[in-house]
């Protein structure tokens, strides 16, 4: 084929792919119009002319040139939700295992596993007759030390007696009467009594058993509250304080939450974790929670303040997120940083404040430095007015 006829063909194909894409490509006119080619579409058939205006409106304008009609919000403002949770562990308030101050043949157990007991109860007794022994002989040594003592002070009235051997029969009464505190008190302590007040655990051994003070006679547990033992985050660290509140929900009852307060916070943080030791306590009044139980924790801190729109504002380009602002009626594309997703509002690190207003209708129609008309603005103008 001949040069000429191959470039012709090729003039005929470029002509026809031209007139295809001003035809059918949506955003062929304005292309052309912004090149100032307006006659390439101002003898199409009245349907295409129909389209072409409506891809015009799309595109900021419609074919009268008006401004594009948008849905509009303002921006608000709210606070990030910073959440700290945690399993933790808990503790009785206080746990004792009460152990004998001396050996013995342990006698009889005057409480049972469960029991509710107070400071101070007797529990158990030990065998007692070498002691209630030692007290009697300590009181007739005490009751003759005092007789001698009286003699003594008698015949010094008469001058029979000297000022010393009054003071040595006091000093005898003296000791007599520290050896009978001893003997009581040795006898006192064959009873055993409660250190605290609190629930008796499983009794560990039985009536008439050998025990030395090295036994458990029983444990007690004081679970008026609950202590709980959990891990904090380095980045927590600064942000908790003694007294704050929190949320301990029962790993195996998910569905009762308790309040409790942080009652202690250790003082360093563990190097090989990073994480910081922290003791909450949790009421307990109805003796529902027990030593040993895991808790979920949860904390709420209140983080920085940023500008809140709707997440229908949030779009995508290549560059990242962004949002359309209006400003005096016209759009400003305005790159945003996605903080916090949440319900009913995206928090976002952007330059804007609170009231600015934000397209989140009719983003589609919307170019940069387009003027747009809010929905409803003009009717709402006209109620203020008159009003």
């Amino acid at each position: 084929m001949a040069a000429w006829k191959q470039i012709v063909f090729a003039l005929v194909i470029l002509v026809a792919a031209a007139a295809a894409w001003v035809r059918f490509f949506p955003g062929a006119p304005e292309v052309l119009a912004r090149w100032g080619i307006d006659w390439a579409y101002a003898s199409t058939p009245e349907t295409q002319t129909s389209a072409i205006g409506t891809t015009k409106q799309a595109s900021g304008r419609n074919a009268a040139g008006q401004p594009a009609n948008v849905v509009a919000l303002p921006a608000g403002t709210a606070t990030i939700n910073d959440r700290l949770q945690a399993i933790g562990t808990g503790r009785a308030n206080a746990s004792v295992t009460v152990n004998p101050y001396s050996s013995g043949r342990l006698v009889e157990f005057l409480v049972e596993s469960g029991t509710r007991v107070e400071k101070g109860q007797i529990i158990a007794t030990l065998d007692s007759e070498t002691e209630v022994i030692a007290q009697d002989r300590a009181k007739l040594v005490v009751q003759d030390s005092q007789n001698k003592l009286d003699r003594v002070r008698s015949l010094q009235a008469s001058n029979a007696a000297t000022p010393v051997a009054v003071a040595d029969a006091e000093v005898v009464l003296a000791v007599a009467k520290l050896v009978l505190r001893d003997a009581e008190l040795a006898l006192q302590r064959r009873s055993i009594a409660a250190p605290i007040a609190g629930t008796v655990g499983i009794l560990p051994i039985a009536a008439g058993n050998y025990v030395t003070n090295e036994s458990a006679i029983a444990t007690l547990d004081d679970r008026s509250s609950i202590l709980v033992d959990f891990l904090v985050p380095e980045r927590f660290a600064a942000a908790v304080k003694v007294g704050a509140q929190l949320s301990a929900t029962p790993i195996a009852n998910p569905n009762n939450a308790y309040t409790g307060t942080i009652s202690a916070i250790d003082n360093h943080i563990d190097e090989k974790s990073r994480t910081l030791l922290v003791k909450a306590k949790i009421a307990n009044p109805a003796d529902s929670l027990r030593a040993g139980m895991s808790f979920q924790i949860s904390m709420k801190f209140p983080g920085d303040t940023y500008p809140a729109v709707s997440p229908l504002a949030i779009l995508w380009g290549s560059d990242g997120a962004y949002i359309w602002q209006i400003e005096d009626g016209k759009a400003r594309r305005v790159a945003v940083r996605i903080i916090q997703r949440n319900t009913e509002t995206v928090l976002i690190d952007a330059p804007i404040d609170s009231g600015d207003m934000v397209v989140t209708e009719g983003t589609q129609s919307v170019s940069e430095g387009g003027e747009v008309r809010i929905a409803g603005e003009e009717q709402r103008a006209a109620e203020a007015a008159g009003s």
